[in-house]
């Protein structure tokens, strides 16, 4: 660049012509890769390569085409995990085996008879709101010829419980395990009322679904990506998810917000979603505790709205996916 410089200098060409011939070509040198080229990542995950100018215009024989599509591998349906930040392996694919027919989907009814997890505000159990939701989800999935789909009501004390879940998911060999229930609030956040003559509790404070995964699970990133779906299906008929898990007044109830966008949260040390074989997912279909929304999720309307984005995500979920780089 150094012997160009000094050539326009000897020509004596203007000062003010000099500089700017000068910056024209410093601005060719260090001119940068075409964009095209530098898209490269966001080609990739599009599918569709691109080319600079200059490759454009030299074409392979047809013979070297030839031989890189034959050495090229046959393509296949696959799923992509959700994944965490970009790395080395930030891509990993799964293989997608999902025949409708042949897909086993274990529906966990949450709670038991014995013990009846929370009560609403009107003093109605959430096992009775969750077995009736999951029942239903059952019949919409089987409709749609999900005709695996296992319906799981255990029976025994809470903790018990938890153990023969995961085993009796286990021992079916699901090939994915989602667990209805209803949400509340810690005690501390209770206030009381009465209804039809019964002291009862309630919090008008907080409202909404919220879903959970835990990052132990053996297939954490297949979990996330189903507890995405289910998340954006219920976001798009109009629910909105429960803030309140990331507020510290929750305590130890209080968990981190993988999608900020959806409303995944992780619960790590959840025995049902950590100790299953098969991508996990839990989802709180909205909260009985709320006095305004324990009458929605009462009625036949919102069961509906729900059983219906948990079928739309399990289609999505069991149809080829595109590359896509987990929670924001």
């Amino acid at each position: 660049m150094q012997s160009w410089v000094k050539k326009i200098v000897s020509l004596g060409v203007c000062v003010p012509c000099r500089r700017a011939v000068i910056a024209a070509i410093t601005a060719l040198l260090l001119l940068p890769i075409e964009a095209s080229e530098a898209n490269w990542l966001t080609d990739a995950f599009k599918g569709s390569p691109k080319h600079s100018n200059a490759s454009a215009h030299v074409a392979p024989s047809k013979r070297a085409t030839s031989a890189r599509r034959a050495a090229l591998p046959k393509p296949h349906h696959v799923k992509v995990a959700a994944l965490g930040p970009l790395g080395p392996s930030a891509l990993k694919m799964v293989p997608s085996t999902c025949e409708p027919k042949k897909f086993r989907i274990v529906l966990d009814v949450g709670h038991t008879a014995e013990s009846e997890g929370a009560t609403s505000a009107r003093n109605i159990p959430e096992f009775t709101f969750n077995l009736r939701l999951a029942r239903q989800i059952e019949e919409k999935l089987k409709a749609e010829g999900f005709v695996e789909t296992r319906l799981l009501v255990t029976e025994g004390k809470a903790k018990p419980s938890l153990f023969k879940r995961v085993a009796a998911a286990n021992d079916l060999q699901a090939n994915l395990f989602l667990s209805i229930h209803h949400d509340s609030v810690p005690n501390k956040l209770l206030e009381d009322w009465e209804f039809e003559g019964k002291k009862s509790h309630y919090s008008d404070r907080f409202s909404g679904y919220s879903v959970f995964v835990s990052r132990d699970n053996p297939d954490f990133k297949t979990s996330l990506s189903f507890a995405e779906m289910v998340a954006k299906e219920m976001k798009a008929r109009g629910l909105q998810y429960a803030l309140q898990y990331t507020l510290p007044i929750m305590g130890h109830y209080q968990h981190p917000l993988l999608d900020k966008e959806a409303g995944v949260y992780s619960y790590d040390q959840l025995v049902v979603l950590r100790k299953t074989r098969m991508p996990a997912v839990l989802l709180e279909a909205g909260s009985i505790i709320n006095r305004d929304e324990e009458l929605r999720m009462e009625s036949p309307e919102r069961r509906d709205i729900v059983s219906s984005a948990v079928v739309a995500a399990t289609k999505d979920f069991c149809g080829p996916q595109e590359p896509f780089l987990g929670p924001p």
